[in-house]
């Protein structure tokens, strides 16, 4: 179990109380409403990958501590008194486990780890859990389970050059994101190389700095942008039409994909028209949002969208790791009549635009656009995101190779969210690109995730099929026939209990889906 950090000291030996910082609403919003979903796995996301050839359980241990040492996110815990704030503390011990081949099976060892969550209170919301695969002739056999020692103590002896550890990183998105925890991944393994500690002290800018630069922005340009963009009224933010009760519950993932080639099809017809693959992926949404409503003419929808919050002007952000992903609204009108290339295009600029306000939550802009006030309707039920991840420096993977040490690109599965459903998207190392439709099965059970998200593909692969003069109603005609997903009411909520935050990203279980071509 990780350790209580260790109180500061001040003059005479008392204790010194440790720095705090102020939170950011979507901060605040996520920390209460954690309290209330321990166990539950909820904004917990995890990201995994092989390492192949020897291991050198101590050096792996201490890179970690150094990374922990020289990050002050991975020092920070909430406090709920009198307000939720966070402290810095001065030290933090790194959770690094080991486990035995055969002493437990993959998945169980994911989904345990994932529902033990963390208590935000204590230091420390990432830790690293690795497990043995069997032994090839070549590899040897690790005794037993064992919490890997903070110094870097006990058995250093590398392993066989043939052996392959599974390594699992879990963290909360109450203090990272997973652009965060990639940027770790990259300065563990400098510290992994050096020996098992990162030259230097702590690294700035960090979470002080970033904070300091948000209290200095002017809302005033940001609260006028929101009013003007958000249109008044309720938009249509479902993808699917009322359903009965599924009898399920838990959360769940149904996939789907492209292949490299039908990926990159996409792409190509996308940059022909000065298009991000994200339009594509968003107008494929709100196609799918325009069915739902069962409209006939032009309809108001409304998405998330997620932004990684390091497009600001502070200096070395996209090197900062922190909760600087944020959802924002989108809203577009979508009519039968237009041309395909007009909503691309609108939802296209409109991301541009929104792009100078990343730092704004979607709470406040809630609040901004009078409907946390007047009941006027929530603005997103759904999210859309297009995985995003910082640089790697060059070189580390053939420095680690000339060790013998070969590792895998990391995948992140993601965490439960507070939507019903959710849409990513990430290319795959051969270029194929998967869908997954992150769902609450208590809303959208697997079978209904899985018509969505097989709609999905197959809008995605209509596409490049289109040209200037097609209209939104001759791609949407490609699911005549097809019935559409359901979703079942939300259960009560309770009057004292908080609406959960904006959140993002998701992972259970997977059901493959064969998609119609």
């Amino acid at each position: 179990m990780p350790s209580r950090p260790r109180a500061e000291q001040g003059q005479g030996g008392r204790a010194a109380e440790p720095p705090s910082l102020p939170v950011t609403r979507q901060q605040r919003d996520l920390f209460l409403d954690a309290l209330g979903q321990q166990g539950t796995g909820r904004y917990v996301e995890q990201i995994s990958w092989h390492w192949r050839g020897p291991l050198d359980i101590g050096r792996f241990t201490a890179a970690w501590q150094s990374v922990t040492d020289r990050e002050t996110v991975l020092r920070a815990a909430f406090a709920g008194d009198p307000e939720p704030h966070l402290v810095l503390h001065e030290r933090a011990e790194a959770e690094v486990v080991r486990h035995p081949a055969g002493s437990v099976g993959w998945d169980e060892l994911v989904e345990r780890d994932r529902l033990r969550g963390f208590d935000l209170r204590d230091a420390g919301p990432l830790r690293v859990t690795l497990l043995d695969e069997p032994a090839t002739p070549a590899a040897s056999a690790t005794p037993a389970a064992s919490a890997a020692p903070p110094d870097g103590g006990g058995s250093t002896a590398p392993d066989a050059a043939g052996a392959v550890t599974r390594v699992l990183l879990t963290f909360h998105h109450g203090l990272l994101d997973a652009w965060s925890a990639f940027l770790l991944i990259d300065e563990f393994y400098r510290a992994y190389l050096e020996g098992g500690a990162l030259p230097g002290g702590e690294r700035r800018p960090d979470l002080r700095d970033w904070f300091r630069w948000l209290g200095h922005q002017d809302h005033g340009p940001a609260r006028e942008f929101w009013t003007r963009a958000v249109p008044p009224g309720a938009p249509a933010v479902l993808p699917a039409v009322p359903g009965p009760d599924t009898g399920e519950s838990g959360s769940g993932r149904a996939e789907g994909r492209l292949t490299a080639a039908e990926a990159d099809r996409l792409h190509r017809w996308a940059a022909a028209r000065s298009l991000p693959d994200s339009s594509a992926l968003q107008a494929v949404w709100a196609l799918l949002l325009h069915r739902a409503a069962r409209a006939t003419g032009p309809a108001q929808v409304g998405f998330g969208v997620t932004v990684s919050g390091r497009g600001i002007t502070l200096d070395a952000v996209e090197r900062l790791p922190g909760p600087l992903r944020s959802c924002l609204p989108m809203s577009v009108q979508v009519d039968p009549a237009h041309r395909l290339l007009q909503l691309l295009t609108g939802l296209r600029d409109r991301a541009l635009d929104m792009a100078a306000y990343e730092w704004v939550s979607a709470g406040q802009i809630h609040e901004w656009t009078g409907r946390a006030a007047t009941g006027g309707g929530r603005l997103l039920e759904s999210v859309v995101a297009v995985e995003s991840r910082p640089r790697r420096p060059a070189g580390v993977r053939g420095e680690l190779a000339v060790g013998g040490v070969r590792v895998d690109q990391p995948r992140a599965s993601g965490a439960h969210t507070s939507f019903p459903v959710a849409l990513f998207a990430h290319r795959e190392p051969n270029g194929a690109l998967t869908l997954s439709a992150l769902h609450d099965r208590a809303r959208i059970s697997a079978g209904d995730a899985g018509r969505l998200i097989g709609h999905c593909v197959r809008l995605l692969k209509e596409l490049p099929r289109t040209d200037e003069r097609t209209t939104v109603a001759e791609v949407l005609a490609t699911l005549t026939g097809d019935p559409l997903p359901r979703i079942a009411t939300p259960p009560r909520r309770r009057a004292d209990r908080p609406h959960p935050p904006y959140s993002i990203d998701g992972r259970a279980d997977v059901e493959p889906i064969a998609s119609r071509s």
